[in-house]
């Protein structure tokens, strides 16, 4: 069986030793979807829910969580990233979400932009649900993990 980067012998986690990888330019880009209901587009792009303005304030969210990733999942290690971009394309029944996470670091930024859509639905999901209860959240997935 092949040894696992997170365990010690003794099959104890540990945050993986990166201190000797190179320092590179690395890009990862991640997407989700939120399905709603059409009239819940309609006051999403009208900016009229109760809550206010759910895109500007999901963006801001999605930006944040891409920062603070290794406080909230254990063994990623904390990266300076160098820019976070969230971008929505609104559709008749759905949201796309996509985050692209850039950094130069000795591991790569797929964990920021994963967690950074997933908070972005999330906070779409809470500023829309006295609206809407028919949401779902899916396909959250990694598109692109580049080194350059």
């Amino acid at each position: 069986m092949k040894k696992l980067s997170h365990l010690t012998s003794q099959g104890k986690l540990k945050m993986v030793d990166v201190g000797s990888k190179p320092i590179q330019k690395r890009i990862a880009t991640a997407t989700t979807e939120l399905q709603l209901r059409p009239a819940t587009i309609r006051l999403l792009k009208k900016k009229t829910l109760p809550k206010g303005d759910a895109l500007t304030c999901a963006q801001v969210a999605g930006i944040q969580a891409a920062k603070k990733t290794s406080e909230l999942i254990p063994l990623c290690h904390p990266l300076a990233l160098n820019s976070v971009q969230i971008e929505f394309r609104l559709q008749k029944d759905r949201i796309q979400i996509f985050a692209t996470v850039s950094c130069q670091e000795k591991t790569g930024a797929e964990m920021e932009a994963l967690t950074a859509v997933a908070i972005t639905a999330l906070t779409l999901y809470d500023m829309t649900k006295a609206v809407d209860q028919t949401m779902k959240i899916t396909n959250l997935r990694l598109l692109v993990k580049e080194k350059c």
